[in-house]
């Protein structure tokens, strides 16, 4: 057993401090403020705690009634992972769209702007950008979340949106480390592995990490994936090669290493979070996400006690959890001393002509994203069209609570616009509901699903006619009188897409 230097209070805090957890409800609960009281430094925001910006803003600001310097922390990347505008679909095109006009400066504007609405209401730490190359077209939870499968339009494009959101005092929080991109298992539900050799992953994988460390990324979460080039037996989470002896000595990086959620299967499964998280912290990680699916003040006291328990037995040595601690502290410094320069300043201070509210920059680059294939000359639809939605099950990360598709936003166009969701080739049922009206096929990574490809083609065979309106991965050839790929399914990707068919 250890001899503690510093006594159970403080190490009792410490374990508090590095922990990142969620909560249900839109208000903060009486359990969460007494933690907070007592060590607490960081929560983790989700789709189900925002009702409104007003509402959110009201709940940062009770959080902070119990410490000004609470890290408030939100999984928002725009695109399809939207937690700010859960409800309804977001207001900005995700990365693969950014990636596809390949613009810095609007991906700059893009993430600024998104910044900005986050500090207005009192978040200043942002899980993203992802900074995953997507080199594996079949990746089930990455795909449109990356700028692309080339490394240096990935790391370019990384920079610029964690120059974004920085310079609006939100902390990024680069992901997820080492490269998520070239898998095919999704680590909500296993261990996804990646069996390439070292060159490789320096030649691709690490590239936009590299980028966004020298460009001053304030936060990295790591990844619950094996890379057996780099560590063979535990995955980059719980390793010690890649935190501390790659991310750290070797990338240089001195900013806040975040796990990913620890209820996550692909760690839970096997380690189980409360060893899961001792030995994350003992590996070089210094925040434990939790909350996603575990948000309960449970869940807090058990990975606290582990923490607390492990240093106590000698397992994790105090010191570490003491430097993971001060690592959180660091970075809730930054975070208070922008959100007083900004009150300082006053709402709207230093944001760059073309992002400020009301310029609609998300559209903007909604609009640019499009890449429009027609067949033959488009005739702009004047009538009210039958739109079927061919829906695959939504991954975790972009949850199935979020609309998605072109239908509202042709509904506002063309009034009389109807809609259904198929999940199987029944183009029967989409021709009889769409009687003599034109059709528009709405599908999302069509590459992926071979009963979506079918389904297509059944149905383009029967009516030539048809707009296809591909929202996910562009991964097959353009098909239908008219083709339409937004390069991801957020709100504006499906307005845009709209006003081409609308001709407006």
């Amino acid at each position: 057993m250890t001899t503690l230097v510093r006594g159970s209070q403080t190490l009792t805090r410490d374990a508090l401090t590095v922990l990142q957890p969620g909560f249900t409800g839109t208000t903060a609960p009486d359990w969460l403020l007494r933690r907070i009281g007592e060590g607490l430094s960081s929560v983790g925001l989700f789709g189900r705690n925002i009702a409104s910006p007003d509402q959110l803003a009201a709940l940062t600001a009770r959080l902070r009634a119990e410490g000004d310097d609470v890290l408030v922390a939100i999984d928002e990347e725009g695109g399809d992972v939207t937690r700010l505008e859960v409800r309804h679909g977001s207001s900005f095109p995700g990365n693969y769209a950014l990636g596809s006009v390949d613009d810095v400066d609007l991906t700059r504007a893009v993430a600024r702007e998104l910044g900005r609405r986050l500090a207005e209401c009192g978040v200043d730490l942002n899980w993203a950008p992802s900074a995953d190359v997507n080199s594996n077209a079949e990746n089930p939870v990455i795909g449109v979340r990356s700028f692309g499968a080339d490394p240096e339009l990935v790391a370019r494009h990384t920079v610029a949106y964690v120059e974004g959101l920085q310079a609006v005092g939100v902390a990024a929080c680069t992901k997820h480390f080492p490269g998520h991109g070239d898998t095919n298992v999704d680590s909500h539900h296993a261990l996804p592995r990646i069996d390439v050799d070292l060159a490789t992953l320096h030649a691709r994988e690490l590239v936009p990490f590299r980028a966004a460390v020298a460009a001053g990324t304030k936060a990295v979460m790591s990844a619950h994936i094996l890379l057996s080039a780099l560590d063979p037996d535990r995955p980059a989470t719980l390793s010690p090669q890649i935190l501390t002896g790659l991310l750290r000595q070797e990338l240089g990086f001195e900013g806040l290493i975040v796990t990913d959620g620890m209820e996550m299967r692909a760690i839970a499964s096997t380690y189980g979070i409360e060893r899961g998280s001792v030995l994350a912290i003992a590996a070089g990680a210094d925040a434990i996400c939790v909350g996603g699916g575990l948000a309960d003040e449970g869940t807090v006291l058990r990975l606290r006690d582990a923490l607390v328990d492990a240093v106590r037995t000698g397992e994790l040595p105090e010191e570490r959890l003491a430097d993971a601690a001060a690592r959180v502290r660091a970075l809730a410094s930054w975070t208070q001393a922008h959100r007083v320069r900004g009150a300082v300043s006053g709402p709207g201070a230093a944001v760059q002509e073309g992002t400020a509210p009301g310029t609609e920059i998300g559209l903007v680059a909604a609009r640019r994203a499009l890449t429009v294939t027609a067949r033959e000359r488009h005739t702009p639809m004047t009538g009210p069209p039958y739109v079927a939605a061919f829906t695959p099950v939504a991954n975790f990360a972009v949850g199935d609570e979020t609309p998605w598709g072109v239908a509202a936003e042709l509904e506002r166009l063309l009034p009389g616009t109807t809609t259904g969701s198929y999940d199987t080739s029944s183009v029967a049922a989409v021709l009889a509901a769409a009687g003599e009206r034109r059709i528009v096929a709405v599908v999302r990574d069509a590459h992926r699903h071979p009963w979506m490809a079918e389904a297509l083609d059944a149905l383009l065979a029967a009516r030539p006619d048809t707009v296809v309106v591909e929202m996910g991965l562009n991964g097959s050839e353009p098909r239908g009188a008219l083709h339409i790929a937004t390069h991801g399914a957020a709100r504006v990707c499906g307005r845009a897409a709209a006003e081409v068919i609308a001709g407006v």
